[in-house]
């Protein structure tokens, strides 16, 4: 996610250098051939190209809002995974508790406590790098230091780890209501935040498994590049018309349509990098940040000491 207020000029030209020379050229080719070579065959009326322009902009309009709609979805769930994650780690201390004197020690009661809410920040981890399509490469790094080895090693080998992840959670709970450190009303409330946490990665997983619908996304690429294509010829009489500016004046077609097929241009390109918010993108869900986040304040309700630091940006950007 790009945190800075203002875009760099960088980023906006690696975003946009290409389709500004192509607008460049394309104008002056246009120009060129209706000024020296006087071929006059090419201008068209001008208001059916304005006609065109509105259609195309509520046409990117209409796709820039979807796209957004999926980048908002996709930070409000996982925003809903910071909150579950904080309940479920109070619900562990506060639930798993011996309901009578006879029970584990303290130091066994911490070692379930941290087990319930080591697993839980791996679940996070795994569902970041399982939207990311990175379990293969980051998984020994970034989800099996929080599980036991056999364990790790067992979600590492199926196609959905972080489901596995929360199954694991709930057979640790019943085990935990059979040896009587779990009441059943605190298990059914327990497996309430489990079935939030599923939830949320239901709808991770529906906005990273259903692409942007294609016809939306191609057609609007399209219809920019179209009104891009007859936009000068419908300017370059419009220009050449104003006599009393000089015989050069229709030379100032070229970086005023080159302008305005930018701005519909760059408005399709907002659209097209909204699109995915789970990609690992410099405009995706910081899910890197957000899991580390998760770790810190799991691991000092743990009372750990030696906790690692919050993500920073890089270059502007937050991963």
């Amino acid at each position: 996610m790009y945190v800075r207020k203002n875009l760099r000029l960088s980023v906006v030209w690696q975003l946009t250098r290409r389709s500004l020379l192509v607008f460049f050229l394309y104008n002056t080719f246009v120009c060129m051939l209706y000024g020296p070579l006087n071929v006059h065959v090419l201008d068209i009326p001008w208001q059916p190209v304005a006609l065109l322009g509105t259609a195309v902009a509520f046409y990117i309009g209409f796709k820039s809002n979807g796209s957004y709609d999926r980048f908002w979805e996709g930070r409000q769930l996982w925003g809903s995974i910071v909150n579950v994650s904080r309940v479920w780690a109070i619900r562990t201390f506060d639930f798993v508790q011996p309901a009578g004197v006879a029970g584990p020690s303290p130091a066994e009661l911490t070692d379930i406590h941290r087990r319930l809410l080591y697993r839980q920040i791996a679940w996070c981890n795994a569902l970041r790098l399982h939207l990311r399509r990175q379990t293969a490469e980051l998984w020994d790094t970034e989800v099996a230091p929080f599980l036991p080895s056999a364990e790790a090693a067992e979600a590492k080998s199926l196609s959905n780890p972080p489901t596995h992840l929360l199954r694991r959670q709930s057979v640790e709970l019943r085990e935990l209501e059979q040896r009587g450190l779990l009441s059943e009303f605190r298990q059914v409330a327990m497996m309430q935040t489990i079935q939030d946490l599923l939830n949320a990665q239901g709808g991770c997983e529906r906005i990273k498994n259903t692409p942007f619908p294609r016809q939306f996304a191609f057609f609007s690429f399209v219809f920019v590049w179209v009104f891009a294509a007859i936009l000068p010829l419908g300017l370059v009489e419009e220009f050449d018309s104003r006599a009393a500016l000089g015989q050069y004046h229709v030379w100032l077609m070229v970086p005023f349509s080159a302008l305005v097929s930018w701005v519909f241009n760059v408005i399709e390109v907002v659209g097209h990098t909204s699109e995915n918010p789970f990609e690992n993108d410099i405009y995706d869900v910081p899910m890197s940040s957000i899991c580390r986040n998760i770790e810190i304040d799991i691991r000092e309700l743990l009372q750990e000491t030696e906790l690692p630091p919050k993500v920073k940006a890089v270059k502007d950007v937050l991963y």
